[in-house]
């Protein structure tokens, strides 16, 4: 699943075959754009982590902004939740929540194992 605001992510995605749509016109990716809403991101985001046919949501960091609390509060190992930069929006590695996990588990397991 891709949710991106430039419409070039989606399309180099869809190109080298990662993007889908069933006999349903279902797709399992969405194109954010100025016209999106938040619910429509917020619902997008709740169907593809409870999908078993997707293991991995690359998110763009900004619309993972705009649901932080969803992104945030999901602790599910599959699917993944892998943020990513947009051409117009800079990467800002400290509100990564997958980054902050990391960090976290790290610290946390070296203050286990007496190391600092």
């Amino acid at each position: 699943m891709v949710m991106a605001i430039q419409k070039d992510t989606v399309v180099g995605f869809l190109l080298a075959g990662v993007g889908n749509v069933d006999l349903r016109r279902k797709t399992n990716y969405l194109i954010v754009d100025s016209k999106t809403t938040v619910k429509q991101i917020e619902d997008a985001f709740k169907e593809f982590t409870s999908r078993d046919d997707i293991a991995i949501v690359l998110i763009s960091q900004y619309v993972a902004n705009m649901i932080r609390f969803l992104v945030d509060s999901y602790n599910k190992p599959v699917p993944a939740i892998l943020e990513v930069p947009s051409k117009d929006h800079p990467y800002d590695p400290g509100r990564d929540s997958v980054l902050s996990r990391v960090k976290y588990l790290f610290s946390a397991e070296s203050v286990a194992s007496g190391r600092r």
